[in-house]
């Protein structure tokens, strides 16, 4: 009997434990048993709690009538599967004519508190049928991406973790623009550099401007084929980056060959279609602080300020067919910038943003797709930096974490691809130099193998 009570205290232990510092090996052990058993005994009351259910049909009450039975209960949705993950449950089900999918999304606090769990995200899989995301722990509270978070194609970057578990990427290839605000030290920084040091192994030219005089790009200059550090540099490249856009529509249609006898599946009008030794390298444009751009102190000023947001127009409205896309940071991004501001916000289809200050900020970013998403992010907390609600024009949202990339890791990955960093005639002038000091990593010289567009 003593064993008996010692090994039941020893387990006790080793599960607050777990708890504690492995909360996705606690989950796997114990706590993913108990939720599925939790779930699967409250279900038919706690739905019918929330307003889930419909009456019975007709037949089934005139048939208890007729019978002299009691009426029958309301029906709950029809349990499809209940899988486990890592870190929650998947709940699918079949809605009951009458339901819904709009009804789960509002009782998504509901459900989290009646199944006793830590969040619920409920999507609609087809139609009729529901999913319900349940996470059982704070998968945002200490970030370990998985290691199957690969990024499984061209142009496609994990960079955060989703509160329902699931991986956040940044793919290109679906949404070419995005808009990315925060306060300071909201991790708006350390996200640009989890996306840098993500996209530098892959096949693409990174194009910087940070008019911080460099501080936050500088450091990755390695990997990147142009770099401006101040509005005037900045208007001159964007400028080149627009004939260069130039050129690759020039060579779009050359190899258009539209004749009768072409397939249809070989005609492109984009660079993605186009033959692989004829394809140009996609370009990733990042802007640190637009703001900076947008401001004027004289009229000169205001003359340059206005190519740089014609330029930025321009691309984000063009450059997606010939592989330009745009990744655009700030603390504010709003009306009170100028002309055209509201314009090139309007081509960005992804939003992210981090803590911000007041609530006009966050309206700036989900104001005219989710009221949600903006409440969502007021209420980021100051002290989980890196925190972030991510959207789309859409309206769908989802909050995230992005892993603490230290400038070190990124500098080093920066280097060590290096080489990859190709070479574009129309950006040359503006081709970053090289850092004084040794680097650690086999990098190759800035113009060794570099490939040529």
């Amino acid at each position: 009997m003593n064993a008996l009570w010692i090994t039941l205290l020893v387990v006790l232990a080793l599960a607050l434990v777990l708890r504690w510092l492995r909360p996705t090996w606690y989950w796997v052990t114990f706590g993913v048993t108990f939720a599925a058993i939790r779930v699967l005994i409250r279900y038919r009351s706690v739905m019918d709690a929330c307003g889930l259910t419909v009456p019975p049909a007709r037949w089934r009450l005139a048939l208890a009538r007729v019978s002299n039975r009691p009426p029958p209960e309301a029906r709950s949705p029809r349990i499809l599967r209940l899988r486990p993950t890592s870190t929650g449950l998947v709940l699918r089900l079949k809605l009951r004519p009458g339901q819904d999918a709009f009804d789960f999304t509002a009782s998504s606090d509901r459900l989290r508190h009646s199944f006793a769990l830590h969040n619920v995200v409920s999507r609609e899989i087809r139609s009729g049928v529901v999913e319900l995301r349940m996470t059982g722990y704070d998968v945002l509270k200490r970030v370990r991406m998985p290691a199957a978070a690969v990024p499984g194609g061209e142009l496609r970057v994990s960079v955060a973790l989703r509160e329902d578990g699931a991986v956040h990427y940044r793919d290109y290839r679906q949404v070419p623009h995005a808009l990315n605000v925060g306060a300071t030290q909201s991790g708006k920084s350390v996200y640009q550099r989890t996306l840098v040091a993500g996209l530098a192994p892959q096949n693409v030219a990174l194009v910087g401007i940070d008019c911080k005089n460099g501080v936050e790009l500088a450091p990755l200059s390695a990997r990147f084929t142009a770099l401006a550090d101040n509005p005037d540099a900045a208007a001159e490249l964007l400028a080149a980056l627009v004939e260069y856009m130039g050129r690759v529509y020039q060579l779009i249609r050359s190899e258009q060959r539209i004749s009768v006898g072409l397939p249809d599946a070989e005609i492109t009008a984009d660079i993605w279609d186009l033959p692989a030794h004829l394809r140009p390298v996609p370009v990733v444009l990042l802007v640190d602080e637009v703001a900076e751009l947008a401001l004027a102190a004289s009229r000169a000023d205001e003359a340059r300020r206005d190519r740089i947001v014609t330029h930025l127009v321009r691309l984000s409205q063009l450059g997606r067919a010939a592989g330009i896309y745009l990744e655009v940071c700030g603390q504010r991004f709003g009306s009170e910038l100028g002309k055209g501001i509201t314009m090139l916000r309007a081509q960005l289809t992804g939003r992210t943003a981090h803590r911000v200050n007041d609530e006009t900020s966050a309206n700036m970013a989900f104001g005219d797709i989710s009221p949600d998403a903006v409440l969502a992010a007021v209420q980021i907390d100051k002290n989980r930096p890196g925190t972030a609600v991510a959207g789309d024009s859409s309206g769908g949202w989802s909050r995230i974490r992005a892993p603490h990339t230290t400038l070190r890791r990124a500098v080093d990955t920066c280097n060590a691809h290096a080489h990859r960093t190709p070479a574009i005639p129309e950006l040359e002038p503006f081709r970053p130099a090289p850092p004084v000091r040794v680097l650690t990593g086999k990098v190759q010289p800035k113009n060794a193998s570099a490939p040529a567009f």
